[in-house]
């Protein structure tokens, strides 16, 4: 795999982890509203008609925590040959750096808008007693992005330095 193609593979991959942060920021504001309306019937005495927000919030979870480990896998593995693969070279290069540089920076807004979201759950789950949540793997799952992030953006800014991409 030359450099070129390498650089595409990891840029087609941080947009499509992108595209799941998005999906699951959204996942995470609806489980945000599902918890504000629960608290809402709790606190008036009514019963609580979402009955399987528990589940459905454990099952979340559980998927974001496999997403993520898949994600940590990949970067894992590819980040060492960024290092050693990616030298001096061509214009397309350079390019293709920039490019991965520009997706590297939406990837890590899409994290700070999970990181958002995450807070504002967390705002309602203070006051939440009627059942125990894995609120813990989703706090994992959060520091986990935030570092992966912040390596990719890490790596992204290396790239760019031995490209020649900015002087």
């Amino acid at each position: 795999m030359n450099q070129i193609d390498l650089l595409e593979t990891i840029t087609s991959q941080t947009d499509s982890f992108r595209n799941t942060m998005l999906k699951e920021t959204a996942t995470l504001r609806d489980f945000s509203r599902r918890l504000e309306l629960i608290l809402s019937q709790d606190h008036k005495n009514i019963n609580v008609r979402d009955t399987s927000f528990a589940a459905d919030f454990s099952a979340f979870c559980t998927s974001l925590r496999k997403d993520f480990d898949t994600q940590l896998v990949f970067w894992q593995e590819k980040r060492p040959l960024l290092r050693k693969a990616i030298t001096q070279g061509e214009y397309a290069l350079s390019l293709a750096a920039k490019s991965f540089s520009l997706r590297a920076k939406t990837l890590s807004r899409a994290a700070d808008d999970f990181a958002t979201a995450y807070a504002e759950f967390n705002r309602f789950y203070k006051n939440y007693t009627l059942e125990k949540l894995p609120v813990w793997l989703l706090n994992s799952c959060c520091d986990d992005l935030n570092n992966l992030t912040g390596k990719i953006l890490f790596i992204s800014r290396e790239i760019i330095k031995k490209t020649g991409g900015s002087k």
